[in-house]
């Protein structure tokens, strides 16, 4: 099986997607600012799974998709890239997998991929996948520690080698995600993927999801209502069809090919 180190990767183009254009050195600063260009730039959506088309992992699909065609993509999707374009540079990446707990009322599979990134003699959590509820810079592998990124606060907490990463909320902590050390190869991912964009019961193939974080406000369109946040302020309405065109386009900057109209599923999911 080709891996993506032998597969061709623009670092240009990625740069130019993202409007990264800092060094390209395995520094703790160059993660920095790749994390948060690709995080603010490229936004989580499930578009291709309401539309009933595949989502390919290899990493020229990627590119295809979150680079040339201006597209965005959900967790498998956006950290394989990041993954890729971080071992390019010259990182040492272990691939993760996690347990989503934020919204959930009963126990999820491991559907949710994210990075561990050695720099500078430290373990980062790297993460541009999990939408507008997730980071904007890298996190410290280190439990306890609060870390501050823009309006929005992180921490990670560890019990038995579970780790949790958790944000704060109205005065209160809510956990993401938990997850384990354990490596994760691209077989995990395929599988997982698969049941994420296939199976009636993913929320990803129930409900329409477009998201987008910048420092200052977070977008996220989920089902029939957008939420504007702005620090722990609120902002949420409704959201017909004929404006979900004009949405795509405006604040999410999704791109579609002439024709393509985005529909929401016939009945919105109960809570996962």
């Amino acid at each position: 099986m080709t891996t993506d180190a032998a597969q061709p990767l623009d670092l240009d183009a990625y740069r130019a997607r993202t409007g990264y254009a800092g060094p390209l050195t395995p520094t703790r600063a160059t993660l920095e600012g790749l994390h948060l260009a690709h995080a603010t730039h490229i936004p989580f959506e499930n578009v291709d799974v309401l539309l009933g088309r595949p989502i390919r992992l290899d990493l020229a699909s990627l590119q295809a998709k979150l680079v040339r065609r201006k597209r965005g993509g959900y967790c498998f999707e956006q950290n394989a890239l990041l993954a890729a374009v971080l071992e390019r540079v010259g990182f040492r990446v272990t691939r993760l997998a996690a347990r989503v707990r934020y919204g959930a009322t009963r126990l999820l599979p491991r559907t949710h991929m994210l990075l561990k990134v050695d720099v500078e003699g430290t373990p980062f959590v790297a993460d541009v996948g999990f939408g507008a509820d997730g980071l904007l810079h890298p996190l410290p592998l280190t439990a306890g520690a609060v870390t501050w990124q823009f309006a929005f606060s992180y921490r990670l907490t560890e019990e038995d080698g579970l780790w949790a990463l958790q944000s704060l909320y109205r005065g209160d902590w809510r956990d993401l995600y938990v997850f384990t050390m354990e490596p994760q190869f691209p077989v995990d991912f395929e599988v997982a993927n698969y049941y994420v964009s296939t199976h009636p019961e993913s929320r990803f193939t129930r409900m329409l999801t477009l998201q987008l974080p910048t420092p200052e406000v977070r977008y996220v369109l989920r089902g029939r209502q957008l939420t504007v946040t702005r620090g722990q302020t609120e902002e949420i309405r409704p959201v017909t069809e004929d404006e979900l065109g004009a949405l795509l386009a405006d604040p999410f900057g999704i791109e579609l090919e002439p024709g393509t109209r985005v529909r929401f599923p016939p009945e919105d999911p109960p809570a996962p």
